[in-house]
């Protein structure tokens, strides 16, 4: 369901309300504060209502009373503070969770479409400028509003021949401050795509690190991140440089308001039209009130960047998943899967990547598929838990479309085990234990044993307490594998589905997993997706993927027979072999 950024102010918005509210409290005792400050000097320094005598008690009484209302303003402050603060933080920390929720429920399609670089930006440094833009709008704005229509109304209480200031000033400052907007906001949106990049190039730079340093890539990946920084740098520059134009102008723009008002001003007490004090205070709300548009200046550069990463934070979460939860209850598992005349191609691709693949894996069967590099093999798989869905025909589990599932109810049943064993920064038993939370530790060191990783974890330091590197980079891809089989196996689940997951175990090693699968296993249905014969040679069957078609289906000797692409597998394979003798 989409939702208005707005919305996530949920039951914070009464802490905004408060904010503002005690922010008027502030100004209002900053605008009260010239007015005293001109009776002072009138009264109680001048003397004008006393014959020109000094009136020192009034001074100390009138100081008093000022130094009270100072007091009051600023208690008014720091609770404006507190609550913007609050409201802020709260606001800007569930923006960036229902951002998270939304990309953890995208397909991997849209997840692509973004790229990871571009997530992170949005999901931290596009949700700190809208936090920043809601902080403003509460607390900036209403503060330069209050300066210049109260600072304007009292100003002009003073005398209304002031207003004529106000009435060149204030044009100006707009018309410049539209100016700089106009101009930097454009630039905003690129800013925000320069930051991508360059979180995008960081991102694969140093989760490739291995790769980059094996291939002696250094110079090569330090110039590409560079060109990304300077880039950004250059933008950045820009908006700089015209912003930076801003203040010299104002001050300029203030000054002369200034010079004109005591010009104005001391005719006007020459006349005898005002007091001394009066001029005072009149040079304190033009500077309040012009320093307000100063400040508004700034925050309207807030603003401007905010709307823009707000603008990039809508286009996360009004994009709804496009793989969607089915309607119908999942009947009683069975744990058969069926392809009905499936094709597929990618999103944004014509090239058909699967063209009418038909066949059917009953409970308990092993079904190998086997194919060149790009024949659809690991597509194929991708289909059944609904990682895409398909273009034509129907993928069945237990005889029912698996669009028609609720994708927790499906993706229960299936234990995927992909081509890249993805590990994370936790322990080793956290990582087995990911698929079932509350698995016991008898049960995740059977799930251990059976995928012949128990060994080598008891050998680590800690044994299952091992952390784990990013990525899993302190164990060996035979290792990351293994774990990997072994979470798979933890779920408990009907359909175990091997992306190649083996392709990094030796041959004894993997035979020894495959007899342990066959043996304590048997009751689930198991499709192997693998490069080499010797994994799936047992299979009960083996598809032979060509050019995204199954050339052949039968079993291994069948297949030496009758399939002229399983063969020549074979041979080559074969050949490798007896050429590492």
């Amino acid at each position: 369901m989409k939702k208005s950024l707005l919305a996530y102010l949920g039951k914070f918005w009464p802490f905004a309300v408060l904010a503002a509210l005690f922010m008027v409290g502030e100004v209002l005792a900053d605008l009260y504060q010239p007015g005293m400050m001109a009776d002072i000097v009138n009264n109680g320094i001048l003397g004008l209502n006393n014959n020109g005598l000094p009136n020192p008690d009034y001074v100390i009484s009138a100081g008093l009373r000022m130094i009270l209302v100072v007091f009051a303003g600023g208690t008014f402050g720091v609770l404006c503070g507190a609550f913007t603060n609050y409201f802020g933080q709260n606001f800007g920390n569930e923006v960036r969770k229902a951002c998270f929720e939304r990309i953890m429920n995208f397909s991997f399609e849209q997840t692509d479409d973004f790229t990871g670089g571009s997530l992170i930006t949005r999901i931290t440094s596009d949700v700190t400028q809208v936090q920043n833009l809601m902080m403003q709008f509460t607390r900036g704005f209403v503060r330069c509003m209050m300066f210049l229509f109260g600072g304007s109304i009292a100003l002009m209480r003073l005398d209304l021949s002031f207003a004529k200031i106000l009435a060149v000033a204030v044009p100006l400052i707009f018309i410049e401050v539209g100016f700089v907007i106009w101009k930097t906001n454009p630039l905003f949106k690129l800013l925000q795509k320069r930051l991508d990049h360059m979180n995008t190039v960081m991102e694969e730079d140093i989760s490739g690190i291995r790769v980059v340093r094996a291939f002696v890539q250094e110079a090569r990946e330090t110039e590409r991140f560079e060109t990304s920084s300077r880039d950004l740098a250059d933008t950045q520059f820009k908006v700089l440089l015209l912003i930076s134009w801003m203040r010299p102008i104002m001050n300029i723009i203030l000054n002369l308001a200034t010079v004109a008002l005591i010009y104005i001003g001391a005719w006007r007490v020459a006349d005898g039209a005002i007091q001394p004090g009066t001029l005072m205070a009149a040079i304190t709300y033009i500077s309040q009130i012009l320093n307000g548009l100063m400040m508004l200046a700034m925050i309207f550069q807030t603003l401007s960047r905010g709307f823009t990463s707000a603008g990039r934070l809508s286009e996360v979460l009004e994009c709804m998943p496009k793989i969607t939860d089915g309607t119908k209850e999942a009947p009683k598992p069975l744990c058969t899967v069926e392809f009905d005349h499936v094709g597929f191609s990618y999103p944004g691709y014509d090239a058909p990547v699967l063209e009418d693949i038909s066949f059917s894996v009953s409970k308990g069967e092993t079904l190998a598929i086997i194919g060149a590099t790009g024949s659809g093999k690991s597509s194929l798989l991708n289909l059944i838990p609904r990682f895409y869905d398909v273009s034509r025909g129907r993928v069945l589990v237990d005889g029912m479309d698996v669009r028609d599932y609720k994708l927790s109810d499906l993706r229960q049943r299936i234990a995927p085990v992909l081509q890249k064993s993805e590990l994370f920064s936790r322990t080793i038993r956290e990582n087995i234990a990911l698929s079932n939370p509350d698995a016991t530790e008898e049960e995740i060191i059977a799930a251990a044993r059976a995928a012949m990783a128990h060994d080598f974890i008891t050998a680590q330091p800690e044994g299952y307490d091992t952390m784990v590197s990013e990525g899993g980079s302190s164990l060996s891809g035979g290792q990351k594998q293994r774990i990997a089989i072994a979470r798979g196996l933890l779920k408990n689940a009907e359909i175990l589905l091997l992306d190649d997951a083996t392709s990094a175990l030796d041959l004894v090693t993997e035979a020894s997993l495959q007899d342990h699968l066959a043996e304590s296993y048997s009751s689930l249905t198991r499709i192997i997706v693998a490069q080499r014969i010797a994994t799936v040679k047992h299979a009960d069957r083996i598809a032979v993927l060509d050019h995204g078609r199954i050339a052949a289906l039968g079993k291994h000797e069948e297949l030496l027979e009758t399939c002229a692409v399983y063969r020549d597998i074979y041979d080559s394979q074969l050949h490798a072999a007896e050429a590492d003798l």
